[in-house]
């Protein structure tokens, strides 16, 4: 008797497993259906409210009938040098005005230069992050509340998506376009200074971060006996002294460099904004993948 029942012990046990194991997956399968149901609408409507923010800050909307985009003018200077000082207007993704003053040694005076006022310079990085943003408000505008997902790998493509985007917009603030020293003298930039820059200073502008940055470069021709050293700078965000390069057949070298900048509050906002939303994209995965590494589940 005893015996028996000893051996059909382990049978009984494999049941209960089974049936708590049974219980276990009904009870992941409604939480995952409540998920795919509640939650990611409720994370999708964060990340709509967090973009749209975004968007405002890049727009840049003045309040007001007339509502135009708003003018906001920057000082530029550090703390370590007078040579370059400036004020620059940005308006939306333009520089619409530029005063800059350089005092250079070698010019021996001061140089005072504005932009053109037929000119302003688009800044292409802040242009392609807005794009970016409004590509990713678009993605999760596509899916509206009413929107059944079928599958955590549908959510998670979304996600993927999304983020693809937001990454992308922030890499254009943090990472400025590297350009060769011929590049940046024969970037239309110079071209917009009344009276025009000297033809030994070059000017360049970039966002870096949430900062709005110029380079100006002082030049000096080569002398011909070390042409043998002569070696071509590649491209680079910023060129440092001794950098040398060849334009119109003439051998040049980077003499001076200064770099000035100033920080845009709006920008600061979107880099925290990126960061927030990219991170509740990922949590959002996160959960979707304790529920697929217990089982696949696909509700339908």
């Amino acid at each position: 008797g005893p015996v028996t029942g000893g051996r059909s012990h382990p049978t009984h046990l494999l049941l209960t497993l089974q049936a708590k194991a049974l219980t276990r997956r009904v009870v992941l399968e409604e939480e995952f259906k409540w998920l795919l149901r509640e939650e990611v609408h409720a994370v999708l409507k964060q990340l709509k409210d967090i973009l749209k923010e975004t968007s405002r800050r890049f727009a840049v909307q003045a309040s007001g009938p007339e509502s135009q985009v708003r003018q906001e003018n920057f000082m530029l200077g550090s703390s370590n040098t007078d040579q370059v000082k400036g004020v620059l207007t940005l308006q939306g993704d333009a520089l619409t005005q530029a005063d800059i003053t350089l005092k250079l040694p070698k010019h021996n005076q001061v140089l005072h230069c504005a932009f053109r006022e037929d000119k302003q310079w688009k800044m292409q990085q802040i242009q392609d992050a807005r794009n970016h943003v409004s590509q990713a408000l678009y993605l999760l505008n596509s899916r509206d509340q009413t929107y059944q997902f079928k599958s955590g790998a549908e959510v998670n493509k979304l996600m993927d998506a999304v983020m693809l985007q937001l990454t992308r917009a922030r890499n254009r603030l943090t990472t400025p376009a590297a350009m060769t020293l011929p590049e940046i003298a024969s970037s239309s930039l110079v071209k917009m200074f009344t009276p025009p820059l000297p033809g030994d200073v070059f000017a360049n502008f970039y966002i870096n971060l949430s900062k709005l940055c110029l380079i100006v470069y002082q030049l000096h021709l080569l002398q011909p006996n070390l042409n043998k050293n002569f070696r071509p700078a590649g491209s680079s965000v910023l060129h440092n002294p001794g950098s040398m390069f060849e334009l119109n057949n003439q051998k040049l070298e980077v003499s001076h460099v200064h770099k000035v900048e100033c920080v845009v509050p709006w920008l600061s906002d979107t880099l925290v904004f990126f960061t927030i939303a990219l991170q509740l994209c990922q949590q959002l995965k996160d959960k979707i993948s304790v529920f697929s590494s217990y089982w696949n589940f696909q509700p339908y």
